[in-house]
């Protein structure tokens, strides 16, 4: 059983630990006065760390390799105002003495139960071209599977087991609200480019002791794999109106919103327009929920972040920072009396 997680870390400053961690990355680096050192990043289900091998590090490189999961005798340090993992020892861990579920984070949600809402979206349609369409991918067995799994991506948003699915059904949420208020959506149309817009990610990423990119990922991209497995279901699909392949194939290449961060096109009707802004706000304020979320259980949540990765910027707790209000104006009336 692990009894240190990356998340302890903070409150084991200064202290030896021994943990066994996922290998996401192993770099081979110069020492300022030469000789090398190892700069590795270590992960489990809770977070990753920066990790250094200072001494002996030919002989420690050879025991593992990137995607490995090794045992680790380690001193907790920081460096830059962050966690770092100082290790003396370093070994391939050996097969029985992990548990896989301690190193790749999972949805804390019910898996079945979100794939049973996701189906019933496709099941409210009323258009029945888009209707088969989305139930020849979500009948697809090794789709559904890996669907169900998947992560939304490797580090910046959703980044766990089923961390796509649950992306896409809160999507759905968002989008059959927004269609209602606004006339000109084809709600179906819409929905339907939120259950397919992200689908080649599927196939992008990897799930195994860590999340990676495959080879067709890094070369060709969950866009376009989208897009090709779309084409492939329509060709299965006899008499589906072309130029409904056309407007669901435009939202599946647009959905990025811009050439700067990867659509081939632009956003050019509405429904394409709108997932693209819903899409980017459901990442992104999940990206502060995680970001205001308390680093230790039982610890106040932070009232600053200095960073949120996927905002490049810095932000305020709004609701820690009111209540940090009260209790200054708690302890003024305090005082004053």
């Amino acid at each position: 059983m692990k009894n240190f997680f990356v998340a302890d870390a903070p409150q084991r400053q200064g202290q030896d630990v021994q943990a066994c961690f996922a290998v996401l990355s192993k770099q081979s680096r110069e020492k300022k006065d030469g000789g090398a050192y190892l700069a590795l990043v270590l992960g489990d289900r809770t977070g990753r760390i920066e990790a250094r091998i200072w001494d002996n590090c030919e002989v420690h490189a050879r025991r593992f390799e990137s995607g490995d999961i090794v045992a680790v005798r380690a001193t907790v340090e920081t460096y830059n105002g962050k966690q770092q993992l100082k290790v003396t020892e370093v070994a391939k861990a050996k097969p029985g003495s992990f548990e896989l579920e301690d190193f790749l984070r999972t949805t804390t949600r019910d898996i079945p139960t979100l794939w049973q809402d996701l189906r019933g979206v496709a099941a409210s349609f009323t258009d029945a071209d888009l209707k088969r369409l989305l139930f020849a991918f979500l009948d697809d067995p090794e789709i559904s599977q890996r669907y169900q799994a998947a992560p939304a991506a490797k580090m910046m948003h959703h980044a766990w087991v089923g961390g796509l699915l649950e992306h896409v059904v809160d999507l759905c949420k968002f989008c059959d609200l927004a269609a209602a208020h606004f006339p000109l959506i084809h709600r179906d149309l819409l929905l339907t480019g939120a259950i397919l817009h992200d689908i080649g990610k599927i196939y992008e990423l990897s799930w195994g002791t860590s999340f990676e990119y495959t080879l067709e990922g890094q070369l060709i991209g969950h866009i376009s794999i989208g897009a090709r497995l779309l084409n492939e279901k329509v060709r299965a699909l006899p008499g589906f109106p072309e130029r409904m392949r056309i407007l669901v194939e435009h939202i599946i290449l647009s959905h990025h919103g811009s050439h700067e961060f990867g659509s081939p096109k632009l956003p050019m009707i509405p429904e394409a327009v709108l997932l693209h802004y819903l899409d980017d706000a459901e990442a992104k304020m999940l990206a502060m929920l995680e970001a205001c979320a308390p680093a230790v259980p039982g610890v106040a949540p932070p009232e600053y972040i200095d960073r949120v990765r996927a905002l490049d910027r810095a932000m305020i707790n709004t609701r820690q920072f009111l209540a940090g209000a009260a209790e200054e104006a708690a302890r003024g009336a305090k005082e004053g009396l």
